[in-house]
Parts: structure tokens; C-alpha cells; sequence
């Protein structure tokens, strides 16, 4: 059996000891002071020695956990500026009114959260009113992620400078009537104020990384400097057992982002209980951020722990703040001072005699009260270590009390998540608590009241002049007043007109292709934001990396290895192109920050996400929840589209839904083009609609899905005629007639309508030939490039009926008259065209590919699915027969031909 010391030695012969008796004697020192002073004063000793090689840049592995204290002592905290005592006032009245408004909207039960702010009030405050930089501020203010359950406590403060007023409040969670006021952060339902949705937890400090990082990006690319805004992400403990909380703290650290601070409330309570019942998550998350690279600030005890810092001599006291689990820190919240003196003191000699210093009074206001999140001088002291520390993000872990100053009935109870009100007696103990001027009288009928110092009163002033100092209100989102984006030139969508020829075009490659025009156009080119999720190669987009190159904070320090090569892989500080690696979550990051610029920072950019569509709806589509909340615009491909155009990946490659998901998407215009000239044609009325002269009635605060394909097929010309580019944008045309197909079908011969999208059409055409040729049945072909939008503006119609409005839905208009029954082909499942299915007015049947993707080549896999021309042609038959049209033996003959 090998020895493990054996390997251990082995392991530290690989590093060269230049002298074995100095290091002897080291150790010796070592195991002197351990043998003399015990083992806790040699870790001490330890800790304390590699935090000074750190300091001098000595290159260590880095110390990831340090002691349960705070990481600014008292001693060396900055003197807090402003006027603590109305600082005081104002957070005092915003505690109250938050509760209040909770309270109030209760008997609604329409819920709401009053815990999470209580905890965080200062938090809050602290920033408000020294470091949150307004829209007026230098570059384009600071960037706010507020955590969603703390919404009542941000109203509460617009409610006291008069940006909201009582009825909002009381209209809290009730939004119908026009006047309320979302529940949660939430742009499109009140874009003045929020700017960022964060409560699909994980989402927020996922997308806070990639704002700060999307700032870089715009100053280094010269399009605006905006080095003076800074990202704050404020989160719960509980949130960051989300996947996406810690998917890219590495990003942060690797790029150097000292513009990004998160703040995470460390209440140490989640939705049911505690975060780490049996452990402790300051700790665990210190270790987590300290080792993906980031500057850590813990701001736990209060001004009231010194005294009992300073009494720890022997570090009995840090010792046993260490081991004691995070759920009996709770339940010494909800204790008195004797189970205190007994649970946590009785433990050790040392405390014992500590404790005996100290008053039942002391220990209760130490242990229920004095937490460092809940002093403005200790939050203030960690914001501004936040904003001065350079070179890398900072996190500052901030311990609270869930449920602070609400009350025994509320503070660090399981169940506080849940809980929606206080009653009158618990509103008068927290008003008194507070200090307010709130008499009994004013609780009228059991009613809480609102409270307000007075417009004009020191309270209300002060907290405007400080907004002013900083730049303006906060937070705010603001849409600036910018004149439309100049379209870019026809020459690059005319250019598709005219087909391809004999040669085969993938419309991925004709997608690639018109984005190579694009970039390069005088007046926007600069504006697109390519992003991929390093598939550039799959995608054919390689050929862009030498020409835009793609963005790294520190360029390209090394020397590429196909540098010889036309396309070479280019770096560039300046590069216009996000490649993102392999993640998916990260891209869509992306996307959202620069599909809201316009917002965000007034500059207009037109992002493009190209992805495996197979990877995108289903795998991120929280995200594209996200992107429409907060009124993203840009284009979203799906490349490598369908259930049967990827020879040979199979079944977790092969995309047959993500049409469906995004219908459910109320923001997402959703295109399964056909040819190359429907692309162009697409992209430019998207181009017009988000960033140029939106017609009216349209919202231009949408974005635009398009699947395109990775099968080489000959592009045919744009038809001539009028209403082409409307029944493209709309989403259904005549792309040919079975006549001006050249298939001369006999005077009587019986006529249908085969619609199809995408790849799908190839098929048809291929089904419409073979049916004039083999079976003597005439065939009109209709491109249907979205059918999610024929079936919202039918939607729409229907809904216009209710209001007395008569207008007959497009795709009923479009298809009015076409002789013969209506077959639907899709290389998505049967329910993507068969949303259309109620409006026309023709017999209708549908073919797709449903089921699970499998492994095969393109005609197996749709000979499999019964999608290939052959299977149209027998569909086609079939529906003819059962109206008497063809004899019921052709379909029996055809399937036999063809052999299905």
C-alpha cells in the first residue's frame, strides 16, 4: 500500500529547495509555536504571514477565507460625510412606508415582500445618498441592479423625493387600472424608473457582468466614454445558489472590471429557512469570489462587537464565530441573553470569562442588532473600499437581519418571506422604534397611514440635494431624444434580389454575407455588435475576425497561430466582434446590454446573437424573457435551423420547436425565412422598425427571431409583382403559381395550396413539380415566413370584433380566393404552422416534424418524419381525395411509388 506521506514528499522534491536548513527551520518555528501557544496562534500566525506576501506581491496561492470579522476594522473605517441624523430620518420614513404600502395593498392579496427591505435599508440609503451616480452624472450615471423583493423600499424613497405619489402606492401590485405600480423592477411597466428586471433570480448579477463589461466595450470602441459609470448589483445569499449568479465571475476577474461591485445581502435567510443551515455562507461565498479572482470586502458586526473584540485577547470569540452555523445565528436572534450566555459563550473557558464582563443588555444588542449591514458608517466604509480598489470587481458581503426593526414577530423567522403585514399594534412599536411623528389618531379604521415629512421639509430637501450632487435621480431609466439611425444603403439588401444562380447558398451564408455589407456602411456599420458563442467557424463568420476583430481588453499579446492566413484569428482592443466562448447564458448577457444601450447609455446599437438554434430558445430562453422585459432590440439567429437540416448530429442538435417557445414571447418577432431576399428583406424592416421611422402603432421596442438554414441550395430571384415585401414582413406571399412554375396543368385539373417555411419550401417546390408531373394536379407554392406573426395580427383582429372593429385578418386576406384545400409544411413539429389554422378559410391539413431528432442524412431523417417532396406529394393526394378530387387509389398508387 503506498505511503501517502511518500507522495507528499515526492510531490515538494519537484520544487528545487535551493536551502533545506533554512526551510528546517521554519518548520521547526512552526511546530514550536503550535507545541507553545497551541494550533489556533500558529494558524494565526500563518494567516497572517501569507496576507503579508500577498500585500507584497509575493506569488502565493490566494488566502480564501479569512476570519468571521469584519475586513474593515473599526480603527480604519472613513468618517461617514453628510448628516447621519437625517440620513437617519429619511430611512426611517422609507422603512415605514414600504411596510405600509405592503400592508395596505394586503387586503387585495395581491402579496408582496416587506423582510427583504427592511434587512437592506441602508444598504440602500448609504448608496442613494453617496454613490449612486444619477443620468446627469459624468458618461451616463451609474448602472443600479436592485434586488426584486426590495421594489417597496425603492418606491417608498420616490414616494418621499415626489416621484411617486399615494395613489401609486396604494395601487402597489395593481396594475389594470394604469396607475399601479409592478411588483417587482420591471421596465416595460414602468420604464421612467427601472432599468434593469431582476427577479428571475441568477438573471441580474448574470447580466450586471456583462453590463460592466459591455461599458468597456463601448469606450474602447470609441462609440461613447462611459469609463466613469459603474455597475452595482445588489443580491440575497439565497440568490446566488442560482447557476447564473456565478456563471461568469471569472469573466470579472479575467478582464479586470473594477467598474462592477456586487453587494449581497447576507441575511442569511432564503425563501423557507436559513442559506446554510449547517454552515456558514459568508464563508462559502468569500471562497468563492476570493478564488474566481475578485477583491472581497465582509462587512458583518456593528459598532457594538468592539467592545468584544477588544476583550478577545486569546481569539476565543473569532474562534467561535467561525464554527457556529448560520442557522444558530438565527435562532440566537430570536433568544434571550441566558441561552446566549449558554449556547454560545458557555463553550469555551475564555468566553466564559468574557461573558461575565458583559451585560444580559450588551449580549441582546450585540446578537439581535448590531450587524454591519445595518450601520451607514460601516456600509459606507465597504462602498467606498468598493469604488476605490482597481484592478479587479469587488464583492461586499453585507450581514443583516432579515425582517429588521419589523418587530419580534418578524426578525429572522423562517417564515418572514411570506409574511405580508403588520398588525396596528406591531406599526405603532416600529414607529416608535423609528422615531416618527405618527400619531394613533392617524390610523384611521385599523388603516396604516402613509407618513411624509413635507415637500419642502429638511428631510425631503436633503435627500434632493444629495440626488443633485449626484447626478439626479436614481434610479431612473431614461430614453434620450436621438434622431433615427440613417438606413443603411439598398445596395446591400438589393443585392439578394437577383438569386444566387447556380450556385448553392446556405441562408446562414447569405445571413453572414449581408452582415459583412452591413458593418461596413458609412453611417451604422460601426453600431452592430456581432456575437457568437465561439461557433464563428460553424457559422461561416471567420472570414470577419481580420476585418472587426474580436474584443479583448488587452488586445492580442501573443502571436496567432494561422497569423500567415488571410482570416487569421485577431484580437483587438478595439475589435467589434463578442465571442464569448462556449456559453450560451454569457451571449445572451451580451445581447442584453447592447440591444439596450439606446436606453441605457442614448447610444443606439444593433446587436446580432448567432447561435445553434437548438441552443437558444430552449436553452436560455429566461434570458429572452429578460431582453423583452427590459425593451431590448436586435436580432436573434437560429442557425443550423430545423429537425432535419443537420446531417448526422442527431437528436440533441436537432431544433423542431424553438418557433413555438418564442410565440410565447409577446416581444419577439419570430421569421423562418425561406430564401436568401426574405433575410434581406427582414432584416431591413427590422433595421427600420427598431432604429429608424417606426410606423405608427408599431412598438419598436421588440426583437426579431430568425431560424436560418445550413443546407446549400440554390437561392432563387425575388418575384416581381406588388405586396412582396409586405407578405414578407407580414409573414405569408405567393412565391409562384402552378402556371408561372411552368407546369402547364390541364384547364381542370384539381388545384392546391401548399405553404411552406424555411427549408421546408425546397420540398414543396420539388412536391409541386412532381404533383403537375406524375399526378396531374396543379399546385400553387406561398412562402410563409412567420407564422407567429399571422397568427398575432389575426389575434388582433379577433380582438378588434370585440370592440366593434371589422377587419379581416391578413393571412384570410392573403389567401381569399386561392382555389383547393391548404397544406402546411414545416420542418418544425406540426403546431408551428397549425397556429394559422382557425383563419383560413380553405380545408386545411399540415405536415411537420414531430418527435425526438435522430441521426441520418438529410433524406432519412426527412423520410423519417414524413416531410421529404414525396411525402407532401402523398399528403397532398390524400387531402384532394377526401374531397372527391382525385381517386381514393392515387394515394394507395403513390405511397406504393414512392415507398412509404
Amino acid at each position: 500500500m503506498t505511503d501517502p506521506n511518500a507522495i507528499q514528499s515526492s510531490e515538494l522534491d519537484q520544487l528545487p529547495d535551493r536551502d533545506p536548513e533554512e526551510t528546517a527551520e521554519w518548520q521547526a518555528s512552526l511546530d514550536a509555536v503550535a507545541k507553545a501557544a497551541g494550533p489556533h496562534r500558529a494558524a494565526y500566525l500563518m494567516r497572517r504571514t501569507l496576507e503579508r506576501a500577498e500585500g507584497n506581491g509575493i506569488a502565493l496561492p490566494k488566502l480564501l477565507e479569512t476570519d468571521y470579522v469584519n475586513t474593515i476594522p473599526t480603527a480604519a473605517e472613513p468618517g461617514l460625510p453628510g448628516d447621519p441624523e437625517m440620513e437617519a430620518r429619511i430611512t426611517a420614513w422609507n422603512r415605514w412606508n414600504a411596510a405600509a404600502m405592503v400592508t395596505r395593498g394586503s387586503k387585495y392579496g395581491v402579496g408582496g415582500h416587506i423582510a427583504t427591505f427592511a434587512s437592506a435599508a441602508w444598504l440602500y440609503e448609504t448608496g442613494f445618498n453617496h454613490f449612486f451616480k444619477g443620468k446627469e452624472a459624468d458618461g451616463s450615471g451609474d448602472q443600479l441592479y436592485i434586488q426584486g423583493h426590495a421594489s417597496p423600499g425603492i418606491y417608498a424613497r420616490a414616494f418621499l423625493d415626489g416621484r411617486l405619489d399615494e395613489h401609486q402606492l396604494d395601487n402597489f401590485r395593481r396594475e389594470s387600472g394604469g396607475n399601479g405600480l409592478p411588483s417587482y423592477p420591471h421596465p416595460r411597466r414602468l420604464p421612467w424608473l427601472w432599468e434593469f428586471p431582476t427577479v428571475s433570480m441568477g438573471l441580474g448579477p448574470l447580466s450586471a457582468i456583462y453590463q460592466a463589461r459591455f461599458n468597456r466595450y463601448l469606450t474602447a470602441r470609441g462609440i461613447k466614454d462611459v469609463s466613469q459609470s459603474h455597475v452595482w448589483a445588489f443580491l440575497g445569499d439565497g440568490e446566488m445558489d442560482e447557476p447564473e449568479s456565478t456563471a461568469a465571475l471569472a469573466l470579472a476577474s479575467r478582464e479586470g472590471l473594477d467598474n462592477l461591485t456586487f453587494v449581497i445581502n447576507c441575511n442569511l435567510q432564503r425563501l423557507d429557512g436559513p442559506v446554510r443551515a449547517n454552515f456558514k455562507i459568508v464563508q462559502e461565498l468569500e471562497a468563492q469570489f476570493r478564488g474566481a479572482g475578485w477583491n472581497v470586502v465582509k462587512s458583518l458586526w456593528g459598532n457594538a462587537w468592539d467592545e468584544l473584540f477588544q476583550l478577545d485577547t486569546t481569539g476565543a470569540l473569532v474562534r467561535r464565530l467561525r464554527e457556529v452555523p448560520d442557522a444558530q445565528v438565527q435562532t440566537y436572534q430570536t433568544r434571550d441573553a441566558a441561552y446566549i450566555r449558554q449556547d454560545f459563550f458557555g463553550k469555551d473557558p475564555a468566553l466564559i470569562e468574557m461573558a461575565k464582563l458583559l451585560s444580559d443588555d450588551k449580549i441582546l444588542e450585540c446578537f439581535h442588532l448590531s450587524r454591519g449591514g445595518h450601520e451607514a458608517r460601516k456600509v459606507y466604509a465597504a462602498y467606498k473600499a468598493a469604488v476605490e480598489f482597481k484592478g479587479a470587481p469587488t464583492v461586499i458581503l453585507a450581514q443583516t437581519v432579515k425582517g429588521h426593526t419589523l418587530g419580534e414577530g418578524f426578525a429572522s423567522k423562517n417564515a418572514n418571506h411570506q409574511m405580508k403585514k403588520l398588525s396596528v399594534d406591531e406599526f405603532k412599536t416600529m414607529r416608535d422604534l423609528l422615531e416618527l411623528p405618527i400619531k394613533d389618531s392617524d390610523f384611521v379604521d385599523g388603516v396604516v397611514p402613509y407618513g411624509h415629512p413635507g415637500a419642502d421639509s429638511p428631510e425631503v430637501r436633503y435627500l434632493q440635494e444629495r440626488r443633485a450632487a449626484l447626478g439626479g435621480p436614481a434610479p431612473a431609466r431614461r430614453v434620450h431624444p436621438v434622431a433615427p439611425l440613417a438606413a443603411p444603403a439598398e445596395k446591400a439588401f438589393a443585392s439578394f434580389d437577383k438569386g444566387s444562380g447556380s450556385q448553392n447558398v446556405a441562408t446562414t451564408m447569405a445571413f453572414v454575407r449581408l452582415i459583412k455589407d452591413l458593418v461596413r456602411d458609412k453611417e451604422t456599420g460601426k453600431r452592430w455588435v456581432p456575437i457568437v458563442p465561439d461557433e464563428a467557424r460553424t457559422f461561416g463568420m471567420e472570414s470577419l475576425f481580420p476585418s472587426l476583430g474580436i474584443y479583448s481588453p488587452k488586445g492580442q499579446t501573443y502571436e496567432p497561430v494561422d497569423r500567415d492566413q488571410l482570416m487569421y484569428y485577431k484580437e483587438a482592443q478595439n475589435g467589434q466582434i463578442l465571442n464569448e466562448g462556449i456559453t450560451e447564458a454569457g451571449s445572451m448577457a451580451d445581447f442584453i446590454a447592447a440591444s439596450t444601450s439606446y436606453a441605457t447609455h442614448g447610444e443606439a446599437m444593433i446587436p446580432f446573437y448567432i447561435f445553434y438554434s437548438m441552443f437558444g430558445w430552449q436553452r436560455t430562453a429566461d434570458q429572452m424573457w429578460q431582453l423583452g422585459d427590459q425593451l431590448g432590440r436586435g436580432f436573434l439567429v437560429g442557425a443550423t435551423a430545423g429537425r432535419t437540416t443537420l446531417t448526422g448530429e442527431g437528436l440533441q442538435h436537432a431544433d423542431g420547436h424553438s418557433p413555438v417557445i418564442a410565440a410565447t414571447n409577446p416581444a419577439a418577432l419570430t421569421y423562418d425565412p425561406a430564401f436568401a431576399y426574405e433575410v434581406a428583406t427582414i432584416v431591413r424592416d427590422g433595421i427600420r422598425r427598431m432604429y429608424g421611422e417606426a410606423a405608427p402603432g408599431e412598438d419598436p421596442n421588440v426583437f426579431y427571431y430568425l431560424t436560418v438554414y445550413n443546407e446549400p441550395l440554390p437561392q432563387p430571384a425575388k418575384p416581381s409583382g406588388l405586396g412582396i415585401d409586405e407578405g414578407i414582413v407580414k409573414g405569408l406571399y405567393r412565391f409562384n403559381t402552378a402556371e408561372s412554375a411552368g407546369l402547364s396543368p390541364a384547364a381542370n385539373a384539381p388545384r392546391i395550396q401548399l405553404l411552406g417555411s424555411g427549408t421546408a419550401i425546397h420540398w414543396v417546390l420539388k412536391a409541386q413539380r412532381m404533383l403537375a408531373e406524375e399526378w396531374g394536379v396543379a399546385s400553387d407554392v406561398w412562402s410563409a415566413t412567420s407564422w407567429t406573426e399571422l397568427r398575432r395580427d389575426a389575434l388582433e383582429a379577433d380582438a378588434g370584433l370585440l370592440r366593434g372593429e371589422e377587419r379581416v385578418p391578413y393571412v384570410r386576406q392573403a389567401l381569399h380566393g386561392a382555389e383547393g384545400p391548404v397544406l402546411a409544411v414545416s420542418d418544425y413539429m406540426r403546431q408551428v404552422p397549425d397556429q394559422i389554422a382557425q383563419w383560413v378559410e380553405q380545408d386545411w391539413s399540415s405536415l411537420g416534424a414531430d418527435g425526438f431528432g435522430l441521426s441520418d442524412t438529410r433524406e432519412g431523417a426527412r423520410r423519417h418524419f414524413g416531410v421529404d417532396a414525396e411525402s407532401v406529394v402523398v399528403a397532398a393526394l390524400a387531402q384532394l381525395a377526401r374531397r372527391g378530387e382525385v381517386q381514393a387509389t392515387a394515394v394507395k398508387e403513390a405511397r406504393e411509388k414512392y415507398g412509404l
